[in-house]
């Protein structure tokens, strides 16, 4: 199949089609299913979400510790669909992208995917104003984890006053906020980032599915229902922001929730790249498979961009039935280097692939 999509590798800014502004100002950020696969193993154990408050990196610490180098490249692709709902967002440099002051933290960046659904206003929308929100918060820096969420709920409200914007379009999110070493992850709906760690593929978030036991509980305690793995027998995803037709009033307890869930990791020298994607790529592959592919195309040419088409390329091989929106961030210049296995009299008989599989599953048993 001839890949036709929209791709890119931005510094600034990047996203598929247009949108609508904030009806608080005129000022924009620019920048079907098949049967899932299994995930492997659970390469982490998701742990409690209490991060408390984001710490910043010193000037200490950027003397004498790593700090990433940021460069991305992005693909979407509308796949077998009729219409493409996908958003994203890539900003490599938010100093220079926001013209900020020399007080504000550095490095930094900000990613995002967005999977619109009844429409793409949601989509758009949100793509275009979660990133100022986020920055305007009055948590912001200090308290970022609080700023993310209360950008998330705004964005859902400011879809429910809207005049201009369809009350039934609703769209999953997921961001990736990195100041210094500190990546936070946001995310709501059953889009994902994976984290490579010297090939191995660390899980950053959570698919936020009906039929997921956690949600199911929360669901039902709230008065709702899951009907063959739909939320309310309507939508396939708990949590999401828009879908106003599906809510209560603003601020009411509602099964269909926007608040996201946040994760964060400290970066260091063995974390080489994150890639995040909506579900029409995780619907098909696991995310060690799309661990495995990414790097070793950035050993061949070390083009996130490059490795971001080919995920979606794999993908439409495997007959994904979505849209298909795949960014992949590097944290060095470099590619990654070979990775050595001690040679031993024992033949081995699995692939670096299943090792890594392994030996992440021994990892969250311990």
């Amino acid at each position: 199949m001839m890949l036709d999509g929209m791709h890119g590798s931005k510094a600034n800014g990047s996203s598929t089609g247009g949108g609508n502004e904030d009806p608080e100002s005129s000022e924009t950020v620019k920048d079907a299913r098949v049967r899932k696969p299994p995930r492997h193993l659970s390469v982490i154990r998701h742990s409690a979400l209490d991060l408390g408050t984001l710490a910043l990196i010193s000037p200490q610490e950027r003397q004498t510790g790593f700090l990433p180098v940021f460069r991305s490249g992005s693909c979407s692709e509308i796949g077998p669909k009729s219409h493409m709902e996908d958003e994203h967002i890539c900003i490599d440099n938010l100093v220079e992208h926001l013209r900020a002051s020399p007080s504000f933290p550095s490095p930094g960046a900000f990613y995002g995917v967005f999977d619109g659904h009844g429409g793409v206003d949601a989509a758009c929308f949100v793509r275009n104003n979660i990133l100022k929100y986020i920055i305007e918060d009055g948590h912001f820096p200090s308290g970022v984890e609080k700023a993310i969420k209360s950008a998330f709920i705004k964005a859902d409200y400011a879809l429910a006053d809207s005049h201009s914007l369809d009350r039934t379009s609703g769209t999953t999110a997921l961001t990736a906020l990195i100041l210094g070493r500190s990546l936070l992850i946001a995310n709501a709906g059953d889009c994902r980032a994976v984290l490579g760690k010297r090939g191995r593929a660390i899980e950053l978030s959570r698919d936020h599915k009906p039929n997921c036991n956690a949600e199911r509980l929360r669901i039902e305690k709230l008065g709702g229902s899951v009907y063959d793995g739909y939320l309310n027998g309507q939508l396939s995803v708990a949590r999401a922001l828009g879908d106003w037709h599906m809510k209560g009033s603003k601020g009411s307890a509602c099964p269909l929730s926007a608040e996201p869930e946040l994760q964060e990791a400290i970066l260091t020298e063995e974390d080489e790249f994150l890639v995040i994607g909506c579900d029409g790529l995780w619907d098909v592959m696991s995310s060690q498979c799309a661990v495995t592919i990414t790097r070793k195309e950035l050993m061949l040419h070390n083009d996130p961009e490059k490795c971001s088409r080919e995920l979606v390329r794999e993908a439409l091989k495997r007959n994904t039935c979505d849209n298909l929106t795949v960014v992949v961030v590097c944290f060095t210049p470099d590619p990654p280097p070979p990775i050595e296995i001690p040679r031993t009299r024992v033949r081995r008989s699995i692939s670096l692939e299943g090792l890594h599989v392994l030996k992440g599953a021994l990892d969250s048993n311990i």
